[in-house]
């Protein structure tokens, strides 16, 4: 492989200070800001005022896999592979071809002319880098194990990079690119074996989507210009200013979107602000096609009995998760807590995709999906646990709605009222959460899952391939092998057995417990359109997409 050097343009100037973008939003103003290279520039332009509960951890690919952080990069970052409004399927986005030339190599050709905002030019030694970092850095909270079958990355020349497979017909591959672990990085800006502070990613306007930041401060206000430099897929945006306000409370959110002073709440309002929500004619609820979950994950150090526990015990460390999925009723968390919004799951792939089975019905419960407190108390019996267990079980309060707090409530009742448990419930923000669940601090916890692409493999490799994201300990040999299988099976029948073999094991190991599926919701304004496009089967939100007449 021969080093290819690239000519740099000097970097633009820095974007307003975010005191004078908070007073253009709070005055309604709109103008996109003049100083950065790259940006629509000029005059008074439309806006358009976003508002969300989510939270950022960090806008470096490297350091996040969670829905707020990546739904910063969708905007903001370029990717070779991404899906076209309406589609969950792959199609190349800054990339003019991408195609195996040979069972293990995957070659892409980028689109010729491609800058960074900050004037850089954007080839394809970008692209070896942000895939390089991302393994090199590894990071506990990032999403560097999608990455398991990639072994190397070359560099042709300027436009072709040639991806270099473990596994021969990787079938998913070419999602991954659109993947958390897909977004291209700035070589100039970016560290290549540490993570990058947002404030150096954002001063060094290290950006190539259809927006740039102009203003950032980390969950509390996010200013995006459209960057008229984007040569992909998805187009040019549709507003050129985005502001995306950040809320600690839903119900302040949901007070805003009604007023108007908010244009498009997304995620996450409680069920029955929805339900109030549906009869305002101000608003409009839109929906779109579900991929969420919900699920409960054990440390299988730390839970009760765990490994690295004084009473230590493997086989009552199972009896114990399997107790707790005897005794969760997630009819009752959907109707009781989602009024129906969130439907309930009985398996690890959710409903609708193919290859999803309902493993944990038949083993776990009355075998019909309801709960079975006479089958708990037999299985902690049979394995010598004392009752009633102690358990320390952790939720995030700002991070998945402000439902949580009846959830896990409730999901505590449930536990509870057997006589088979006492729990200790706790909850944490978000950004300490992040970091607290992957050091080995909750025993048990709530997690949710926003898929990456529409696929199976999505909801198996990030979780269980040799232990996955969750860091919770886990791992199975035999599941890894699956894992690998079903990703380059090339007949989808035989591909299908092969994740439903997964689900089937990995639901007698109970490494996490799922319970919710659902849908994606967003609340506009009665003049804002295009959100039906962008709530769509790849399950990115698309501010690009949205107007407002």
């Amino acid at each position: 492989m021969r080093t290819i050097r690239r000519a740099r343009r000097s970097a633009a100037a820095a974007a307003g200070t975010t005191a004078v973008l908070l007073a253009l939003t709070a005055c309604g103003g709109s103008g996109t800001d003049e100083g950065s290279e790259g940006t629509d520039g000029g005059g008074a332009a439309e806006s358009l005022v976003i508002g969300t509960t989510d939270k950022i951890t960090t806008i470096d690919p490297a350091g996040s896999y969670d829905n707020g952080s990546f739904a910063v990069m969708n905007q903001v970052y370029p990717f070779l592979m991404n899906t076209p409004y309406g589609s969950p399927d792959v199609e190349p986005d800054i990339a003019e071809s991408a195609e195996f030339t040979s069972p293990t190599e995957y070659t892409v050709t980028l689109k010729s002319g491609l800058t960074w905002a900050n004037g850089n030019d954007l080839t394809a030694s970008d692209v070896k880098f942000s895939f390089d970092r991302q393994l090199a850095i590894a990071h506990e909270n990032g999403p560097s194990s999608l990455l398991y079958n990639l072994d190397s990355t070359e560099v042709v020349d300027d436009t072709t990079v040639v991806f270099h497979l473990k596994e021969a017909n990787d079938q998913v591959f070419p999602s991954i690119l659109s993947s958390p672990a897909g977004p291209i990085v700035d070589e100039d800006v970016f560290s290549a074996d540490a993570l990058t502070p947002d404030a150096e990613i954002v001063d060094g306007q290290a950006f190539a989507g259809q927006y740039v930041i102009t203003s950032y401060t980390q969950n509390e206000l996010v200013t995006y210009a459209a960057f008229d430099g984007y040569q992909g897929l998805l187009g040019e945006a549709e507003t050129p200013e985005i502001n995306v306000s950040y809320f600690a409370d839903a119900s302040n959110l949901k007070l805003e979107v009604q007023q108007g002073s908010v244009d498009v709440a997304f995620r996450s309002l409680s069920s029955t602000d929805i339900e109030d929500l549906q009869g305002d004619d101000a608003v409009k609820v839109v929906e779109g096609p579900g991929g969420e979950i919900r699920y409960v994950v054990f440390n299988f150090d730390t839970q009760p009995h765990g490994a690295a526990q004084d009473d230590a015990d493997e086989d009552m460390a199972l009896a114990v998760r399997q107790a707790v999925a005897h005794l969760i009723d997630r009819e009752a968390i959907s109707e009781q807590v989602y009024k129906g919004t969130y439907t309930p799951l009985y398996s690890y792939v959710p409903a609708g995709l193919t290859g999803a089975t309902e493993s944990l019905k038949e083993l776990y419960g009355d075998g019909e999906g309801g709960p079975d407190a006479d089958a708990a108390a037999t299985v902690l019996e049979d394995a010598g646990v004392e009752t009633p267990v102690e358990l320390s079980l952790q939720y995030s309060n700002d991070h998945y709605g402000p439902s949580s707090g009846d959830e896990y409530a409730l999901i505590k009742d449930q536990l509870e009222s057997s006589g088979l448990f006492s729990v200790d419930l706790q909850t944490t923000e978000w950004v300490q959460y992040s970091e607290d669940r992957t050091a080995d601090v909750y025993p048990a916890y709530q997690l949710g899952w926003f898929p990456d692409y529409s696929d199976a493999d999505n909801y198996l490799t990030p979780f269980f391939l040799d232990g996955g994201f969750l860091g919770n300990h886990y791992s199975n040999p035999t599941v890894d092998e699956l894992i690998v299988e079903q990703g380059v099976t090339e007949d989808p029948d035989e591909r299908a057995a092969v994740i439903e073999e997964i689900q089937d094991t990995v639901a007698q190991d109970l490494s996490t417990v799922p319970y919710l599926q659902g849908a994606q919701v967003a609340v506009v304004g009665a003049d804002v359109t295009g959100a039906e496009d962008t709530l769509d089967a790849s399950f990115k939100f698309r501010y690009a997409a949205l107007s407002k007449g």
